[in-house]
């Protein structure tokens, strides 16, 4: 009888159970991003808790299996059950999560991330033991066909690295949700196929043969020292996995699609190393892989900088474009590593009778290595030695556990080679070699954790960047910069009538919360989960944010989880700048956060939450807008540059007389501060109009709809920030309608209108800024700056085109110092005009215009090199 029929459905159904899984190991690593706040989070407690799960279900299955048939009948009572706690997952966790909030929400940071992460744990190692029940079941099953065990190893790898891309097609497509239902469905497919199939096999009669094998019994079993040698294996692979997914995700691709990638490099390398093993002499190439691949797997350590400065240069057509030709590069780094460790599997069960009862304990011991691996990767070694000491660390484990399978112990030599490697490349490569926009600049902070790793980075200038996860700059130290994050304070405390009690989500470089010093009277409190951003803030951009972390209160926790436990109220809350593609970051976003921050409000409290215009397209506007909207009913918008404010009130509406009388108790020079020299009206005119209803979907913290949107902006034409400024231009209140809602005076009407006509002129100029047609955009500028001669957007638009005329020399019948001191007049600020009448000076012997132009530049701008040169 032809029993290829047969041997072909098995391969297919245990190729199905890897792909179910590895989709399922994305989709819940998605899922737990979204609970934690943080990516690395969630790919270690998911990866933990499957490869945890894969030994333990390797190992209980092991001892429960008898004849092949009931095995195969387990196998799809196993892959039902994983469906159906696919399918209630997406009730279960938000539930799980509002239990856990509620009973030990209030630990401190530490301690709740550590509850977090053994309780998630927890409940994934259980669907993830049944998936790990599969592997001696299935080798149970297959036993009465002769299938070697290489061939099942390699195609359910094969399966799980198709299973891995799979959510990266899905998830922009259909979203979490359903695509986790769709991936159920086929789990469930492959439950009744295997079902059927044990029907045929009882049905052909193969009693006499199962009971042969039931009979049978293992003639050797591997030393305790060859298990411990390769669960140390399993330890190291892992650690390589977590490692190479935060050090590709600073540079590449965001971390979730890197993590797929990867998952799929790892699976078809293993996979391909599996299926040609049969070929291989275990004799020697044991003893190969283990001298190698450790050396193999520093090298992705060493091409780093190569690899970062190629994807830099590079101009992708889409997201899709990208992920395949990065992730063709992160295969050409690591698959000679995971080719290496799918081998060794096969290779190592070949001394063994048994191969397959053998294989089984393998793959166990070899789960339990990965999932301590990759917890000591993740929560351990990263936060103490950094990515790169981790990497090496998990090369010197591979290396110390292969030498088991070498027999010459002359090669533990090799240990010293991998400690000069060490050496060289304790750390990760300067920023300069991995950033080609930043070739010339240079790191002066590297605060690394199971967070983030955040730089702060000087350029050539001296002035300083924030950088999260390496590539995503949070803020700079450049005077325009700092005014525009001072002006994220400036707005809500000057709409706020009588603010006392005022909360900033997000401290960034804290320049942002040093807009709120020019205020008498403020309890000011920031929360900031990163301790990179925190130790930044206090001890290098303290020139430029006035020393503030001295004067608030600084919470180090998430600002989630910080809105659900905090019981006090606040005046004001400020929504900082941050990346809303990043996963996790759009749950600041969600209806649920705006619910709870609109519950922290006093009577009369005033919420802004800030957007960037480059970081959204019209539609994910439209989202976060409408998700603001349905929790502040009189939501209204204000622009301020490229960055636009959704503001929110706990009740009512802004009114022109509140802010006015608040306005008047300021004495005059915190009326110039507190408004950054722009007054008042300058601020009311940046009033937008009450945010419309759009027919869009709402931003849900378990059914995000950005973060799947956004990162495809990133490629193909990026983000339209053109679209997005006609698209508001389209919409603003009329003028007779905004006096109306702000109940503006007919007083102060005139004040009013000249700034509003103002605001809309900056729009007009900015546009034109895109275009490239500097005549039209210097035409609105005189238009606005005419209309408001304090507002600071079209004076630092007409200076700046002064100045950079000044390249081809002064104009005809004017000299360079008097061609300077107009463009002062018109910015008293500008940092290119005082530099160049500081040389001026200097070259004039004039002493005492040096050393006022001196202080004035020290004050805008302490940080900038040629002061701190001369």
């Amino acid at each position: 009888m032809d029993r290829r029929p047969l041997v072909v459905l098995f391969l297919l159904i245990y190729m199905g159970t890897g792909f179910t899984s590895l989709a399922y190991e994305v989709l819940w690593t998605r899922m737990l991003s979204l609970m934690f706040g943080v990516t690395v989070f969630g790919v270690v407690i998911t990866v933990s808790a499957f490869m945890l799960g894969l030994g333990g279900g390797s190992l209980l299955a092991r001892r429960l299996i008898g004849s092949p048939t009931r095995a195969l009948q387990l196998l799809a009572v196993l892959e039902f059950v994983i469906a159906l706690y696919a399918l209630l997952l997406p009730e279960i966790m938000p539930l799980f999560d509002e239990v856990l909030i509620q009973m030990v929400g209030t630990l401190e940071i530490q301690w709740w991330q550590v509850t977090q992460v053994v309780t998630t744990l927890l409940l994934f190692v259980l669907p993830a033991m049944a998936m790990g029940a599969t592997f001696p079941l299935i080798l149970r099953a297959t036993a009465v066909e002769n299938i070697q065990l290489n061939m099942l190893y390699a195609v359910n790898l094969v399966g799980g690295a198709v299973g891995a891309l799979m959510p990266l097609l899905l998830l922009p497509m259909l979203g979490w949700q359903e695509s986790l239902w769709l991936i159920a469905m086929v789990g469930i497919t492959l439950s009744v196929m295997a079902l059927l199939l044990s029907i045929r096999m009882r049905s052909e009669n193969l009693f006499a043969m199962e009971n042969k094998l039931t009979t049978a019994h293992e003639r050797a079993s591997p030393s305790w020292v060859a298990l411990l040698a390769y669960t140390g294996i399993g330890a190291s692979s892992l650690m390589f996995e977590i490692v190479w997914t935060r050090i590709y995700g600073m540079v590449l691709l965001r971390t979730e699609y890197v993590l797929a990638i990867l998952l799929f490099v790892f699976l078809f390398g293993l996979g391909l190393g599996s299926a040609l093993s049969r070929w291989m002499r275990a004799s020697w190439w044991l003893p190969a892989l283990a001298i190698t691949t450790p050396f193999l797997a520093l090298s992705t350590l060493i091409s780093l900088p190569w690899l970062s400065q190629w994807v830099h240069q590079q101009e992708f057509d889409s997201l899709m474009d990208a992920m395949l030709l990065q992730g063709a590069l992160i295969a050409l780094c690591t698959l000679p590593v995971t080719f290496a460790l799918g081998a060794w599997l096969p290779l190592i069960s070949r001394n063994y009778l048994d191969q397959h009862k053998v294989g089984s304990l393998w793959y166990a011991v070899n789960s339990f290595g990965a999932a301590v691996g990759a917890l000591l990767a993740g929560f351990v070694l990263i936060p103490w030695l950094g990515s790169a000491g981790a990497l090496i660390a998990a090369a010197s484990l591979l290396l110390a556990c292969g030498m088991y399978w070498v027999e010459r112990k002359v090669f533990l030599l090799l240990f010293l080679w991998i400690a000069l490697i060490g050496w060289n490349y304790p750390r990760l490569p300067e920023v300069s070699q991995l950033l080609p926009q930043l070739a010339m600049s240079k790191a002066l902070s590297l605060y690394e954790d199971a967070v983030a790793l955040t730089h702060v980075v000087e350029r050539p200038d001296g002035q300083r960047l924030l950088l999260s996860d390496l590539q995503r700059m949070d803020a700079s130290s450049d005077p325009t910069a700092v005014t525009v994050q001072k002006n994220q304070a400036r707005l809500p405390l000057l709409l706020h009538p009588e603010p006392h009690d005022v909360l900033f989500l997000g401290i960034g470089t804290g320049i942002t919360a040093s807009g709120a010093l020019s205020f008498p009277g403020l309890r000011v409190t920031a929360v900031e989960l990163s301790q990179g951003a925190i130790n930044a803030a206090q001890q290098f951009f303290s020139p430029v944010n006035g020393g503030v972390m001295r004067d608030i209160q600084v919470v180090r926790d998430d600002a989630r989880r910080f809105m659900r436990i905090d019981t006090h109220r606040y005046d004001v809350i400020v929504g900082d700048l941050f990346h809303p593609d990043m996963v996790g970051r759009g749950h600041l976003l969600s209806r649920q956060h705006f619910q709870r921050v609109h519950d922290h409000l006093n009577s009369g409290g005033v919420f802004v939450q800030w957007l960037a215009l480059n970081q959204f397209d019209v539609r994910g506007l439209q989202v976060v807008m409408h998700t603001f909207a349905q929790v502040f009913p009189h939501a209204s918008l204000f622009v301020d540059g490229y960055r636009i404010a959704l503001v929110g009130m706990r009740d009512g509406a802004i009114q022109a007389e509140d802010v006015l009388k608040h306005w008047r108790h300021l004495s005059p020079a915190q009326q110039v501060e507190g408004s950054g020299g722009e007054g008042v009206w300058t601020w009311l005119g940046r009033y937008w109009g009450v945010i419309p209803i759009f027919d869009v979907p709402t931003q849900d913290e378990w059914a995000p709809v950005i973060e799947y949107h956004l990162p495809q902006l990133r490629y193909a034409a990026g983000i339209d920030v053109m679209a997005n400024w006609q698209w508001l231009l389209h919409w603003r209140e009329p003028l007779d309608q905004a006096l109306l809602q702000l109940s503006v005076s007919a007083a102060d009407a005139i004040l009013f209108q000249r700034a509003w006509m103002a605001m809309e002129a900056d729009v007009r100029l900015w546009q034109e800024e895109l275009k490239g047609d500097d005549a039209r955009a210097v035409y609105w500028a005189r238009l606005a700056r005419h209309a408001n001669g304090l507002d600071r957007w079209p004076a630092f638009a007409l200076a700046d085109r002064m100045f950079e005329s000044l390249s081809h020399g002064a104009p005809a019948g004017v000299s360079m110092e008097d061609a300077l001191h107009e463009i002062l007049l018109i910015r008293p600020d500008h940092e290119g005009a005082l530099l160049a009448l500081l040389k001026l000076k200097g070259q004039q012997n004039d002493a005492v215009a040096v050393q006022e132009i001196r202080e004035k530049l020290f004050a805008l701008t302490p940080l900038a090199m040629p002061l701190r040169l001369q």
